[in-house]
Protein backbone atom coordinates (compact mmCIF):
# COMPACT_ATOMS: atom_id res chain seq x y z
CA UNK A 1 0.00 0.00 0.00
CA UNK A 2 2.50 2.89 -1.08
CA UNK A 3 0.59 6.19 -2.30
CA UNK A 4 3.36 8.52 -4.99
CA UNK A 5 3.08 12.12 -3.63
CA UNK A 6 5.56 14.31 -3.72
CA UNK A 7 5.72 17.87 -0.86
CA UNK A 8 6.08 21.00 -2.38
CA UNK A 9 7.44 23.38 -1.35
CA UNK A 10 5.03 26.42 -1.98
CA UNK A 11 7.40 29.75 -0.72
CA UNK A 12 10.53 28.19 -2.89
CA UNK A 13 8.09 27.57 -5.66
CA UNK A 14 6.75 31.33 -5.70
CA UNK A 15 10.23 32.66 -7.04
CA UNK A 16 9.92 35.20 -3.33
CA UNK A 17 13.46 36.13 -3.22
CA UNK A 18 14.27 36.40 1.01
CA UNK A 19 16.20 39.09 1.76
CA UNK A 20 18.19 39.06 5.19
CA UNK A 21 19.34 41.81 6.08
CA UNK A 22 21.68 41.27 8.70
CA UNK A 23 23.94 39.21 6.34
CA UNK A 24 24.68 42.75 5.20
CA UNK A 25 26.09 43.91 8.68
CA UNK A 26 29.92 44.33 8.17
CA UNK A 27 31.90 41.83 10.16
CA UNK A 28 35.08 42.82 12.77
CA UNK A 29 35.29 44.37 15.65
CA UNK A 30 33.83 47.50 17.18
CA UNK A 31 36.15 49.93 19.40
CA UNK A 32 34.97 52.69 21.02
CA UNK A 33 37.89 55.96 22.24
CA UNK A 34 36.75 58.24 24.41
CA UNK A 35 38.55 61.65 23.64
CA UNK A 36 38.40 62.24 28.11
CA UNK A 37 40.70 59.99 28.45
CA UNK A 38 43.43 62.29 26.39
CA UNK A 39 42.31 64.98 28.47
CA UNK A 40 43.94 66.68 31.62
CA UNK A 41 41.96 65.45 34.66
CA UNK A 42 39.18 64.24 31.92
CA UNK A 43 38.63 68.37 31.61
CA UNK A 44 40.82 70.54 29.06
CA UNK A 45 43.01 69.91 26.69
CA UNK A 46 46.93 70.46 27.12
CA UNK A 47 48.60 69.44 23.57
CA UNK A 48 52.02 68.83 24.36
CA UNK A 49 50.16 66.19 26.80
CA UNK A 50 47.21 65.21 24.14
CA UNK A 51 49.97 64.60 21.41
CA UNK A 52 51.95 62.84 23.42
CA UNK A 53 49.12 60.18 24.81
CA UNK A 54 47.61 59.79 21.56
CA UNK A 55 51.32 58.74 20.11
CA UNK A 56 51.61 56.20 22.56
CA UNK A 57 48.59 54.70 20.83
CA UNK A 58 49.60 51.66 19.27
CA UNK A 59 47.70 51.63 15.81
CA UNK A 60 47.65 47.97 15.45
CA UNK A 61 45.39 47.36 18.38
CA UNK A 62 42.64 48.84 15.89
CA UNK A 63 43.83 46.44 13.39
CA UNK A 64 40.73 45.75 10.61
CA UNK A 65 38.69 47.10 13.50
CA UNK A 66 35.67 50.18 13.45
CA UNK A 67 36.20 52.81 15.30
CA UNK A 68 34.16 55.54 17.10
CA UNK A 69 35.41 58.25 18.71
CA UNK A 70 33.54 60.67 21.42
CA UNK A 71 33.49 62.20 24.22
CA UNK A 72 31.85 62.00 27.36
CA UNK A 73 33.86 64.74 28.89
CA UNK A 74 31.89 68.18 28.84
CA UNK A 75 34.82 69.93 27.56
CA UNK A 76 35.67 71.82 24.29
CA UNK A 77 37.78 69.88 21.99
CA UNK A 78 39.35 72.11 19.07
CA UNK A 79 38.92 69.83 15.63
CA UNK A 80 42.78 69.65 15.26
CA UNK A 81 42.56 67.08 17.89
CA UNK A 82 39.66 64.37 16.07
CA UNK A 83 42.85 64.91 13.20
CA UNK A 84 45.45 64.32 15.43
CA UNK A 85 43.32 61.39 16.67
CA UNK A 86 42.12 59.85 13.28
CA UNK A 87 45.71 59.96 11.75
CA UNK A 88 47.41 57.78 14.46
CA UNK A 89 44.55 55.33 13.54
CA UNK A 90 42.73 55.30 10.37
CA UNK A 91 45.81 53.01 8.86
CA UNK A 92 45.01 50.10 10.68
CA UNK A 93 41.17 50.63 11.28
CA UNK A 94 39.08 49.64 9.14
CA UNK A 95 36.92 52.74 9.35
CA UNK A 96 36.91 55.55 11.77
CA UNK A 97 33.85 57.83 12.54
CA UNK A 98 33.05 60.58 15.23
CA UNK A 99 30.25 59.73 17.65
CA UNK A 100 28.65 56.68 19.51
CA UNK A 101 28.47 53.08 18.65
CA UNK A 102 25.04 53.65 17.44
CA UNK A 103 26.32 56.29 15.11
CA UNK A 104 29.37 53.88 13.58
CA UNK A 105 26.14 51.29 13.12
CA UNK A 106 24.06 53.88 11.10
CA UNK A 107 27.23 54.67 8.82
CA UNK A 108 28.33 50.79 8.39
CA UNK A 109 24.77 49.91 7.23
CA UNK A 110 24.36 53.23 5.12
CA UNK A 111 27.94 52.33 3.46
CA UNK A 112 26.81 48.15 2.98
CA UNK A 113 23.84 49.10 1.38
CA UNK A 114 24.90 51.66 -1.00
CA UNK A 115 27.78 49.64 -2.39
CA UNK A 116 25.40 46.17 -2.71
CA UNK A 117 24.73 45.27 -5.98
CA UNK A 118 20.92 44.86 -5.72
CA UNK A 119 20.41 44.01 -9.64
CA UNK A 120 20.01 40.15 -9.65
CA UNK A 121 16.88 41.29 -7.22
CA UNK A 122 15.37 43.51 -10.45
CA UNK A 123 11.88 42.41 -11.01
CA UNK A 124 11.52 39.72 -8.60
CA UNK A 125 9.34 39.25 -5.72
CA UNK A 126 11.46 40.41 -2.41
CA UNK A 127 10.55 39.25 1.42
CA UNK A 128 12.81 40.82 4.17
CA UNK A 129 13.22 39.00 7.06
CA UNK A 130 11.72 40.51 10.01
CA UNK A 131 13.78 38.95 12.78
CA UNK A 132 17.61 39.42 13.44
CA UNK A 133 19.65 38.05 16.04
CA UNK A 134 21.69 41.42 15.12
CA UNK A 135 21.15 44.81 16.02
CA UNK A 136 19.46 46.35 12.67
CA UNK A 137 19.64 50.51 12.39
CA UNK A 138 15.97 51.39 11.92
CA UNK A 139 17.45 53.43 9.01
CA UNK A 140 19.21 50.47 7.28
CA UNK A 141 15.14 49.28 6.95
CA UNK A 142 14.26 53.13 5.19
CA UNK A 143 17.53 52.93 2.66
CA UNK A 144 16.85 49.35 1.81
CA UNK A 145 13.28 50.43 0.63
CA UNK A 146 14.80 53.29 -1.02
CA UNK A 147 17.53 51.17 -3.20
CA UNK A 148 14.81 48.07 -3.77
CA UNK A 149 11.67 50.18 -4.74
CA UNK A 150 12.71 51.29 -8.48
CA UNK A 151 13.85 47.78 -8.83
CA UNK A 152 11.45 45.20 -7.03
CA UNK A 153 8.20 43.56 -8.21
CA UNK A 154 7.14 43.99 -4.92
CA UNK A 155 8.64 43.76 -1.61
CA UNK A 156 7.17 42.38 1.50
CA UNK A 157 8.36 42.73 5.59
CA UNK A 158 8.60 39.75 7.64
CA UNK A 159 8.40 35.77 7.44
CA UNK A 160 6.74 34.07 4.19
CA UNK A 161 3.99 32.31 6.28
CA UNK A 162 2.83 36.09 7.78
CA UNK A 163 4.34 38.74 6.19
CA UNK A 164 3.68 42.61 5.85
CA UNK A 165 2.82 43.71 2.08
CA UNK A 166 5.25 47.10 1.50
CA UNK A 167 4.47 48.13 -2.25
CA UNK A 168 3.44 46.42 -5.87
CA UNK A 169 5.27 47.93 -8.87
Amino acid sequence: MSEDFEIKNKVADSGLVNLDISALVPKGKRIGIDLKDFLFEGLILKEKDFREKVAALNGENYRDCYVYIYNSADAIVPLWAYFLLTAKITDSASKVVFGNREDLEVLLMHNAIQTYDFTDMTGKRILVKGCSDENIPENAYIELVEQLKPIAKSLMFGEACSNVPIFKN
